[in-house]
């Protein structure tokens, strides 16, 4: 076990900013926190770190309290991105690695590897207002982990990332959990957490709606998500028992049950003497059940 929160709460005044939070992330995995604006991510990643102290309940890292936690095992990347303008980026991860307590020689060894993999070769000696965002973010990204924690935090990784840079995010995240560190990140971007996250805990206004793995997540839901390719118009599948939605996507028909038990006798009334090229069932994307279990109530 590496980190546990029991119960947790933390209010302002009046306002609930998290409510009874309970989630334990195992050692060496990827666990993802997500949900809309103002959820509460933000503020438990701070009491986590023991930036801010819950009001109620309990978190622990390796069953010690966080304030007895070395902060040296610990990395983070804020959502508000807090790098140093004026200064060169190899003199800015010397920096960061210096107060994290490395000798110089690691850091140099690090700071190697990360600018190499990050395509940053030629920006070494540039100051960081230069960069265009997109390297401010891979800069700062380096400076969180640059010394190896156990346990990292990345809120909004993926922010501000093209999608090439965002693959190389990906890969780096994969690397760091290969290597043994524990990472909990935040993302808007649903693919990005179904991709890498082994379990994932989903919160709005501050409340737990569910946290476990993301297969049991959608075996909840059951294989309501119909992808077929037939001579079949749209509407013919709209009128049907059980199809609670049909979209088109380029050549096939997306259908959404509201039971798995329905595809059987669509499956019977599309064949009835017709061609049926494509019939597969599946489970909900993530994407898909977050827009259902957290934004439906909110359209």
């Amino acid at each position: 076990m590496s980190l546990k929160l029991e119960g947790v709460v933390k209010k302002y005044k009046d306002f609930v900013a998290v409510k009874d939070l309970n989630f334990t992330i195992n050692e060496g995995e990827i666990f993802g926190l997500i949900g809309q604006n103002g959820a509460g991510k933000t503020t438990t990643f701070r009491m986590i770190l023991d930036l801010q102290q819950p009001t109620a309940g309990t978190i622990t890292f390796q069953n010690k309290p966080m304030k007895k936690v070395n902060r040296d095992i610990l990395g983070y990347l804020p959502e508000e991105r807090g790098i140093f303008p004026k200064m060169k980026v190899e003199e800015q991860l010397y920096f960061f690695g210096k107060i994290r307590g490395m000798k110089r020689a690691d850091i140099k060894k690090e700071i190697d590897f990360w600018i190499h993999r990050f395509d940053l070769e030629d920006k070494r000696n540039e100051k960081a207002e230069t960069l265009s965002k997109g390297n401010q973010q891979k800069l700062q990204l380096i400076a969180s982990f640059i010394h190896k924690p156990k346990f990292l935090i990345l809120d909004e990784p993926f922010s501000g990332l093209d999608p090439v840079n965002r693959d190389l995010l990906k890969d780096a995240i994969l690397h760091l959990k290969n290597e043994g560190m524990t990472i909990l990140f935040s993302s808007h971007q649903m693919d990005n957490v179904e991709e890498l996250c082994d379990h994932l805990c989903i919160l709005k206004r501050g409340v737990s709606l569910f946290s476990g793995s993301l297969l049991d997540l959608k075996k909840q839901y059951g294989k309501i998500k119909l992808t077929l390719r037939s001579d079949k118009e749209k509407s013919f599948f709209e009128k049907m028992a059980g199809v609670v939605d049909v979209k088109e996507e380029k050549e096939e028909l997306v259908l959404t049950l509201s039971d798995e038990s329905f595809a059987k006798n669509i499956f019977h009334e599309v064949s009835k003497g017709n061609f049926i090229e494509k019939f597969s069932l599946d489970y909900l994307s993530l994407d898909e059940i977050f827009k259902d279990k957290v934004m439906k109530d909110d359209e």
